[in-house]
């Protein structure tokens, strides 16, 4: 008798599958055939991203070549066209490079081109404060020092802090104003984070601000006072 209703229930659960797979079967087909197609799509994306990257990182290497050749028109031409063209990163590296070359033509444009990037939030802050930096240095041989100190001021916490204070200190001994570069190169030689090389050059300016006998580095702070022996 066991074994009569041991073969009953199986063709119950047999009969339960059939139907559940009737009623179900395009639903599980429909969900595999989504997930292998996604799965094409996503490589495929990937493949066609990583091919546009290539083909990006010829022509950025194209124009560039262009740039050492100095041909500053046509590398622009070519850094343009590759900014209107190409994935997001060397967009921006293109655009770069676009306002780098100008100035070679068109210091004005160039700046005005820098202060267009530095401007745009959607660029991130790293990309913004590159192109503040490069406005800065085309700026600095004719910026008073209002201006100057205006258009670095932001960097002064940032990644390029130590070019934006050498940058000013350079431009205060332009003006001859020796006691507003010891304040820069100051702050630079006590930077324990500043590049060695940086501090070892802004130190032989010091050295030579120092000699001018205008200006005395900020006097250390004091040393805390001894405490007194306790009472017996």
């Amino acid at each position: 008798m066991s074994d009569i209703f041991r073969e009953v229930d199986e063709d119950v659960r047999t009969d339960k599958w059939t139907d559940l797979w009737s009623k179900y079967s395009l639903l599980v087909l429909g969900v595999a055939l989504a997930i292998v197609v996604a799965t094409a799509i996503v490589v495929f994306l990937n493949q066609r991203k990583q091919a546009e990257a290539e083909a990006a990182g010829d022509r950025y290497e194209s124009a560039q070549a262009l740039a050492l050749l100095n041909q500053p028109e046509a590398a622009a031409k070519a850094f343009n066209d590759l900014a209107k063209s190409s994935p997001k990163g060397y967009q921006m590296l293109a655009r770069l490079r676009v306002a780098e070359e100008l100035g070679f033509t068109d210091r004005a444009g160039a700046v005005k081109q820098f202060d267009a990037l530095a401007a745009e939030a959607a660029n991130g802050q790293l990309w913004q404060d590159l192109a503040r930096l490069r406005a800065g240095l085309l700026r600095v041989d004719e910026a008073d020092k209002a201006e100057l100190e205006q258009r670095l001021a932001p960097l002064l916490n940032g990644s390029f802090r130590h070019t934006a204070r050498e940058t000013l200190g350079l431009a205060a001994l332009k003006r001859g104003d020796v006691e507003d570069a010891g304040k820069w190169f100051d702050q630079l030689v006590v930077d324990p984070n500043a590049p060695a090389n940086l501090r070892q050059r802004v130190q032989a300016l010091l050295s030579l601000v120092r000699g001018a006998g205008k200006f005395t580095p900020p006097a250390p702070a004091p040393s805390p006072a001894p405490a007194e022996p306790a009472q017996k």
